[in-house]
């Protein structure tokens, strides 16, 4: 009998699987039940064509595979030690070692932990448990129990890690469950992801985004002599890589880093976007990553590597480090994240006409996913399925009497629902989980699918500096979406603005400074120190020139200044005296984000307001004073966001 799939080009096959998995796990699908209401669902009568998912378990291995990929994982350690999709053995990078190919990792920093930056665990488990063996699916649970024995070697967390492969689908879901107990000890979490390597020989041409897709160096171009370590360790000066293109280039990692609600589908294809096979991740949705829709995070980058990152101190710094009490109880479900396979046929995709790229896939392959979130066949008890969740709808408008008497549309503004805090305090928070989404046009939002909970609802608006946050604390119960009506926003001021510098966007977009060295960083907008002739740093001062028609010696003024990001900086402020021996206002040492080294633009976002007496300032021109006072080093300094001074806070300031 011919096989149904028979005939059908290899390119237009894959797309086929991809289309019609959905029609498999939705409304076409049959349902079977095992127990808690999570469900497998499996093909409807007549859509059954693809094979059946086999798992097969041996000593040292447990393979498990669909007719369309085959993964092999160590047992009971839970590592990816290979990946075999389109005639390829193995996509996973053969020349390292089993348990350096794909896997899960912590760092974290306790009792026993003398490293600076912590202490690595790569998370190898010590018991294997099959789930669930089905026609329709396998999924398997790779758990290791933390015990007092074992002080100050891994770290201490109950770990849970699942793998999910299904019939038809041309990839596997993996996740994870760390648990916190009442027998475990203090520690700090600093890191924790999902680490994959492809191979090098395989795969050379990298897409993060639309707009940020490149051939990539090999990993010997970053050896000497072919690279030139720089003055961070991450950056690398191509001096004489493999292929010439890339001479004169600067290989970072931290190049590559994008924002969490950007971070969707990213990976790795082979020479170009129409190579044959490609190989990505897909995370439709961000709710279990820590700070933020704006907390930056690596993805992929040179190496071959591709990264889901769930918690790191990057941008941010020691701020975000997780801290667990002794016998504090907490449990997190980090995932799931779908790595998707692909295979398109040059030849055949060209006389298709289809234009079809394997970026282009991957991205419907995402918009598939995204339909189903939050998935409903995962087995564990501790994921909640969408009748567990709840929901919250709205309106939000800005209200400044500046620009207008009228509430205005929170253009480009976003909401979202994060563990009880102060204004901003989102930024920081990293046990629970968080949801966010853009308001429309009209100001109106839902977030739906939010894990029950007790949250703040925050938010911001770009074009007006400051944290919205709902005075309400927010009890989300399953099945229910709450209605919390019309919500103002009504931003920091005080009287009318009497000039402004930049655009209050949370990002140093605006800043430029023209002097960095073009050979090795890029254009940046930083107040950092600056290096003198004797190979020292000196704190340096920008100025603020400005004239004021008329001033008020009797009332106060306000200095809004808002910082994208801070890195062991101290800002102080002074006013048309620049050799005061005490500023007006000083931040003190703030800022462990590290923004600078990492190529960023923004990290955690500050806003200071300044008390400005009239008493300081004259008649016609008058000047501001900023210095970042720290001189440590080149990697220290702050970045601006937007700067803006109001009048007299009286209505009707005497004249003088």
């Amino acid at each position: 009998m011919e096989h149904p799939a028979a005939g059908i080009p290899l390119c237009l096959l894959l797309l086929l699987m991809t289309s019609t998995s959905s029609c498999f796990f939705s409304e076409a699908s049959a349902r079977i039940n095992h127990g808690g209401g999570r469900q497998v669902l499996a093909p409807a009568a007549g859509q059954n064509s693809f094979p059946p998912v086999k798992l097969q378990i041996m000593d040292q291995y447990v393979v498990v595979g669909n007719g369309i990929v085959e993964v092999n994982l160590t047992n009971p350690g839970g590592s990816m030690t290979g990946i075999q999709y389109n005639g390829i053995d193995n996509l996973l990078e053969v020349v390292k070692s089993e348990t350096d190919r794909g896997y899960w990792d912590v760092v974290w920093k306790g009792d026993g932990i003398i490293k600076k930056k912590g202490a690595l665990d790569r998370l190898e488990c010590k018991n294997l448990t099959v789930i669930t063996e089905e026609e329709e699916q396998v999924e398997l649970s790779f758990t290791r129990k933390w015990s007092s024995e074992l002080q100050g070697k891994p770290v201490p967390l109950d770990i849970d890690k699942r793998f999910v492969m299904r019939r038809g689908s041309s990839g596997f879901y993996t996740y994870a469950i760390y648990e916190h107990s009442q027998q475990h000890p203090a520690f700090q979490l600093a890191n924790t992801r999902l680490v994959l390597k492809p191979r090098k020989d395989k795969f050379h041409y990298m897409a993060i985004s639309d707009k940020k897709q490149r051939p990539m160096p090999l990993p010997e171009d970053r050896v000497p002599p072919r690279g030139q370590p720089l003055a961070y360790p991450e950056a690398v000066l191509l001096v004489d890589p493999i292929e010439p293109q890339f001479k004169g280039e600067v290989d970072d990692k931290y190049e590559y880093s994008m924002e969490s609600r950007d971070i969707k589908v990213h990976g790795w294809m082979g020479k170009d976007p129409s190579s044959s096979v490609g190989f990505w991740q897909i995370t439709p949705s961000s709710e279990f990553r820590s700070a933020g829709p704006l907390k930056q995070f690596l993805s992929s980058h040179d190496g071959p590597t591709c990264l889901a990152v769930f918690h790191s101190t990057h941008y941010t710094g020691a701020d975000l480090m997780v801290p667990f009490e002794a016998g504090e109880a907490w449990k997190k479900v980090y995932g799931p994240v779908f790595v998707y396979f692909n295979s398109l046929e040059s030849e055949a995709s060209s006389s298709s006409g289809t234009g079809m790229s394997l970026w282009d896939d991957a991205k419907n392959q995402l918009m598939v996913q995204a339909k189903q979130w939050p998935y409903r066949f995962l087995g564990s008890r501790d994921y909640p399925l969408p009748d567990q969740r709840g929901g919250i709808t709205g309106r939000l408008s800005v209200h400044d009497p500046e620009i207008s008497t009228r509430n205005l549309p929170p253009t480009g503004g976003w909401v979202g629902l994060a563990a009880p805090g102060d204004p901003g305090s989102w930024q920081l928070e990293s046990k629970g989980y968080q949801f966010w989404t853009e308001v429309e046009e009209d100001g109106s939002f839902s977030i739906s699918n939010v894990i029950a909970g007790q949250y703040n609802l925050y938010g911001w608006v770009p074009g007006f500096i400051g944290d919205y946050k709902y005075d309400a604390v927010i009890n989300i119960t399953p099945g229910r979406s709450i209605e919390v009506g019309d919500l103002v926003f009504e931003p920091p001021r005080n009287a009318s603005t009497l000039w402004e510098i930049g655009v209050p966007d949370r990002t140093a977009g605006e800043f430029f400074i023209p002097d960095a060295n073009p050979n090795y960083i890029n254009k940046l907008y930083i107040h950092q120190e600056k290096k003198g002739d004797n190979g020292t740093y000196e704190g340096t001062t920008w100025q603020v020139k400005y004239s004021l028609d008329r001033t008020y010696q009797n009332v106060n003024y306000t200095l809004r200044i808002a910082l994208a990001t801070a890195n062991g900086a101290e800002l102080q402020v002074r006013v048309n005296d620049p050799s005061s021996a005490v500023p007006l206002f000083t931040t003190g040492s703030i800022g462990k984000d590290n923004t600078i080294a990492r190529h960023g633009i923004h990290g955690v976002y500050r806003l200071f307001s300044v008390v400005v007496p009239g008493s300081l300032l004259v008649d016609g021109s008058n000047t501001v004073f900023l210095t970042q006072a720290i001189n440590t080093g080149p990697f220290y300094g702050l970045m601006y966001d937007y700067i803006r001074l109001e009048g007299p806070l009286s209505p009707n300031p005497p004249r003088n």
